[in-house]
């Protein structure tokens, strides 16, 4: 072997050892990566959902966003393995990860959050929360309960959509499709094109007909905001 040989040798070596210590390196940073305090952890429902990714790129959140690894897995998970609803929606989140990673100007991290302790991740994302007075992100409504019984702060991705939703104003006319009764009998039930539900007076038999309808108030719930609504004309088909 001559000189010049030995020399490309020892250099390729040499970048092998750098590459391995790298990613040695690399390697415990994941595993004693910590949660930034005042960062916001996104959940499975929140990412298979993708609103909150838009709201993101809006710029709105400043925080952190942290995708926790048992998350990234519930959603492997499904995908492999869930009905092809739920297949679907769990590839869609794992894209959405893959987004977030790649937008310029937010601090995007997948943490690997340690092994699952009893209650999932539902139970991680509350303990990280909670450790790291970090908020949560999520349409899951039994975890928006639990973590504001836990004085954790929640970023309610419907109740934001709701918020930032034009809303209709008492006085105003919309037409509804009528396509359930209400709680009482006289009252027919419809949905706006943004899903809100507009409940109408005396529209119990006008199920399946198109009704011009003129709002009287509205009120905010858990589920979302809904409508009430006088009818202004009769039922067409």
């Amino acid at each position: 072997m001559n000189i010049d040989t030995t020399i490309i040798m020892t250099i390729i070596l040499i970048l092998i050892l750098g590459e391995c210590t790298y990613l040695t390196v690399m390697k415990i940073r994941q595993r004693t990566l910590k949660v930034a305090r005042g960062s916001l952890l996104l959940d499975t429902s929140a990412l298979m959902d993708g609103r909150i990714v838009e709201v993101i790129k809006s710029g709105i959140i400043t925080a952190e966003i942290i995708v926790p690894r048992s998350v990234v897995s519930e959603m492997q998970l499904l995908a492999d393995k869930a009905d092809h609803e739920k297949r679907a929606r769990a590839r869609i989140g794992l894209e959405n990860v893959r987004v977030l990673q790649k937008l310029s100007g937010v601090t995007v991290s997948v943490i690997n959050d340690g092994k699952l302790e009893e209650g999932g991740v539902d139970r991680r994302l509350l303990d990280l929360a909670t450790k790291y007075d970090a908020s949560i992100a999520t349409t899951d409504f039994n975890l928006n309960k639990v973590a504001k019984v836990s004085d954790i702060t929640v970023v309610n991705v419907n109740e934001l959509a709701q918020t930032l939703r034009a809303q209709l104003l008492p006085g105003e006319k919309v037409e509804v499709s009528i396509i359930q009764t209400g709680q009482n009998r006289n009252q027919g039930v419809g949905y706006l094109d943004d899903g809100t539900m507009v409940v109408v007076e005396n529209a119990s038999r006008d199920i399946g007909t198109k009704q011009n309808v003129e709002i009287v108030r509205s009120l905010q719930t858990e589920a979302g905001r809904m409508m009430f609504a006088k009818k202004l004309s009769r039922r067409r088909k």
